[in-house]
Formats: C-alpha cells, sequence, structure tokens
C-alpha cells in the first residue's frame, strides 16, 4: 500500500514542500513572500498550479498552516492520512552522517549543531521544531546530506591536524551534495552508464566536484561545512585561514557568527563581481565589459576545473565526467568553458551536442565519438530523498 510521504526543503528566501504518494510525486507547495504577504503556489501534479494567500506574514509559520492546507484542498483526508515528513540535514557531526528516526536524542544532537553550524543548520533545526510541533502523531525522518561522502577512506575525511583533536571534537570533512551524488550513481548503474572511475560536478547556487569510484564515494570538494571548496554564488570557496582572520579583521567584525555570514553570503560571484550571485547577471555584465564580472566568471570556471583535476587525480584517472545541478544541466556556456582544459584526460565536448543536448530519460551525451563520455544529468535529490526514506516506512 502507498504512504503519503510530505518532503520539506527550507530555504532563506522561501519554503519548499512536496508531497508523495510512495514514489510519486502529488502536488508541491511554494511559500515565498509577495510584497508584505506570505503566498503559496501550489502546483498539482493533475491539476496545474494555483496561488493561495495563507493567513500568515511570516515566512517561518509556513509549517504552521500547511496541515491546513492539506486538509483543505483534500491532499489529507480520511484514511488518506500522511505516513511520514522527510527533512534533509546538512550539518557537522559524526551523528549527521546517518539517516534518523527524529527523538529526543536526535533533537539534542541537533541543537549541538546549532552551535557547530551556525548558518545552514538553524532554518532546518526549527523547520523540523514547527514539523513536530504541528504533525504531532507522524514520524519525521531526518535524511543526511553527508551520508553517501562518509564511506570515503580516512584519507578524503582528515584534516592535516591531529586526527585525536579531529575525533574528539567532530571536526572533519564531512562532505555536501551527497544526496545528488548518490542519486546520479544510482540513476547511472540503472542506466548502464556508471563507470568506473567518474568525476561529477553539481554546479548551483551551491557548487561542489565529486570522486567516485565504483558507484562509492571517495572524495568531494566540500568540507566540515559546505562553504570548501569552489567559488559559489554567494560562498568564498576555499580561503587561507590566515587570510580569512586577516579578512575578519579588516571587515572589523568581532562576531564568528556574524563573519561565518559574510563568507557563506557576501562572497564568491556576489562578492567578486559586486553585481549579482546569478552566473547568468555575471554573464551578461561580462559581456558588457565589466572587468569585475569578468574576473568572477574565470575565477568561477578555474576553481571547477582545479577540483575535477583534483577528483581525476584521486581515482587516477577519470572515465566520464558528469554535469549536474542548475548551472551544469542549463548553462551550455559553462559546460564549454570548464571542459576547454580537459583533453589532457581524454574529453572531447561536442559543441552541436552541448547547445542541443539530446535526452535520454535524465541523461543526455554532449561528448564527441572519439571523447571519453561527458553526460548532463538531471539530478534528483528529493527522489533520493523518498529512496532513503523508505528503510523507516516498512512494516
Amino acid at each position: 500500500m502507498s504512504k503519503l510521504i510530505l518532503i520539506t526543503n527550507p530555504g532563506s528566501a522561501s519554503r519548499k514542500y512536496a508531497l508523495y504518494n510512495g514514489e510519486e510525486l502529488m502536488a508541491q507547495f511554494h511559500f515565498e513572500y509577495e510584497g508584505k504577504k506570505v503566498v503559496c503556489t501550489i502546483n498539482d501534479v493533475d491539476d496545474g498550479k494555483k496561488k493561495i494567500k495563507p493567513e500568515i506574514t511570516d515566512l517561518n509559520d509556513a509549517i504552521t498552516i500547511l496541515p491546513k492546507i492539506l486538509n483543505d484542498e483534500q491532499y489529507v483526508t480520511g484514511q488518506h492520512k500522511l505516513a511520514a515528513v522527510v527533512v534533509r540535514i546538512v550539518a557537522p557531526g559524526d551523528y549527521f552522517t546517518e539517516d534518523h528516526v527524529v527523538d529526543a536524542e536526535y533533537m539534542t544532537q541537533l541543537k549541538e549543531a546549532e552551535k557547530r553550524n551556525p548558518v545552514h543548520v538553524p532554518t532546518t533545526a526549527n523547520e523540523i521544531r514547527g514539523i513536530r510541533k504541528c504533525f504531532k502523531d507522524v514520524k519525521i525522518i531526518s535524511v543526511s546530506d553527508s551520508a553517501f561522502h562518509w564511506e570515503k577512506p580516512d584519507t578524503y575525511k582528515y584534516y592535516s591536524f591531529d586526527p585525536t583533536l579531529a575525533d574528539e571534537y567532530e571536526i572533519k570533512r564531512y562532505g555536501y551534495h551527497g544526496l545528488s551524488y548518490a542519486f546520479i550513481s544510482r540513476y547511472m548503474k540503472e542506466q548502464g552508464i556508471l563507470p568506473e572511475k567518474l568525476v561529477a560536478m553539481h554546479l548551483g547556487s551551491g557548487s561542489s566536484v565529486s570522486a567516485i569510484l565504483n558507484g562509492h564515494a571517495m572524495d568531494n570538494s566540500m568540507g566540515y561545512t559546505p562553504l570548501e571548496g569552489l567559488a559559489m554564488s554567494t560562498r568564498v570557496g576555499t580561503i587561507d585561514a590566515a587570510a580569512a582572520l586577516n579578512l575578519k579583521k579588516a571587515l572589523k567584525m568581532t562576531s564568528d557568527e556574524e563573519f561565518l555570514l559574510y563568507l557563506n553570503k557576501k562572497c564568491g560571484l556576489l562578492g567578486l563581481s559586486g553585481i549579482s550571485d546569478d552566473m547568468r547577471d555575471v554573464i551578461k555584465a561580462r559581456d558588457e565589459g565589466d572587468l569585475r564580472a569578468s574576473t568572477a566568471h574565470s575565477i568561477f570556471i578555474y576553481r571547477i576545473q582545479s577540483y575535477v583535476g583534483q577528483m581525476a587525480a584521486t581515482l587516477g584517472g577519470a572515465d566520464a565526467l558528469v554535469f549536474a545541478g542548475t548551472i551544469g544541466e542549463r548553462s551550455e556556456e559553462i559546460r564549454r568553458l570548464v571542459t576547454q582544459k580537459m583533453e589532457y584526460l581524454g574529453f572531447k565536448l561536442d559543441e552541436e551536442k552541448n547547445m542541443n543536448p539530446e535526452f535520454t530519460d535524465r541523461y543526455a551525451i554532449i561528448s564527441t565519438p572519439d571523447s571519453k563520455p561527458i553526460y548532463i544529468v538531471f539530478t534528483d535529490e528529493t527522489s533520493q530523498m523518498i529512496y532513503r526514506a523508505q528503510k523507516f516506512l516498512e512494516d
């Protein structure tokens, strides 16, 4: 018998929910501000979109009104009860490298995680608290965004300081975007196209590169938090610790939390260009002759190429490349520029296929016939969350 499952994906500027019947999507609910009021757009698989105006003015209250919306719209009525709410957790700490049913122990661990990462964790933590209050009898399943990476060898887990300290204080390279990479690996295996040595890129507002060996994680460019690695939309990426400390002094910031917020929200494409965190805006400004936008764009490409090389070295070569994420899936220019320097690894881009990719289900091949394969894969983190949650829903 299929079960109703609600997926929650809280963001800083919106709240997104998706309702599934088993593994089949029924509807999506997108809460956002419209002026000073909150509106909810419902996208029903069968009936299309409609917009409603719930009686709330604070986006944080979206979860409080959602049970009423589910009932009023007759998604959850009578015998059609909600079986579980599934939430993605992005948090440092060994505990959060596994999936959990949310209980008292989980909430204690989550409170500690908020101290370790005051930028990413609090929004999710507040959402979980709201879910517990509004869906009192419903099982809440927390799916780890690090679990896929945690099977990697210790060589790629530790920073180069005393490992006993790393273990005691749980300061390790946990890696993120694990749900995306797990989906890509599972999907490519199902399609019969999973190579032995895969370098995959999830490029979006948050971006990372992963080394995957026979479908299993070897390394990921992100580390203790999602801040490490590539230059991203608003995240600084890898930075020398001494440079970071001096930047904090230059900004005259005394609060660690304020500085972390700066590194996460005011850097990357936004900080470099001074214009926008959206790659489309950066490219437009570059084409109009803006030098800062041009530099931002170049750094974004350089960092990706650098980490692709690092991941290929980790694997001892690369049999295939994958582009995923919003930018990776949509931007023919970014794919073209990233792969320009990849012939040393045996990869050649087909310009026509890159401009007009022909998809088989969720993937397209955009390489030349004499090249190792280069793929676009439309990743699906929500599908992976549903897949992972099933073990907690068995009768």
